[in-house]
């Protein structure tokens, strides 16, 4: 477990990095750096578009599968990094 927590303080030190949430498959939150109510609206909304994402890609190839996906906004970029049993979230502020 120590080298989960490594890895999560190693991105939370990144520059611009807000915070971090890993949810499970069902998007409940497993871990997070985040206050409680934005932790549960981003888990639901990106669990569901991270979802359709990878039904399209299955859509487009049934042989291939999403491995990350990054949205990113005026105010925040999000990055998404899908796993069998878990998904993995990281927002922070866009690079100028």
């Amino acid at each position: 477990m120590s080298e989960v927590e490594e890895t999560l303080k190693r991105i939370q030190s990144h520059k611009g990095v807000q915070g971090i949430i890993v949810i499970n498959q069902e998007g409940i939150p497993i871990r997070t750096t985040m206050d409680n109510s934005t932790t549960v609206q981003y888990a639901g909304l990106i669990l569901e578009l991270t979802s359709k994402a990878r039904s399209t890609v299955r859509d487009i190839d049934p042989s291939n599968d999403l491995t990350f996906l990054r949205i990113r906004s005026k105010k925040h970029e999000i990055m998404v990094a899908p796993d069998k049993d878990y998904l993995l979230i990281v927002v922070q502020s866009p690079s100028e």
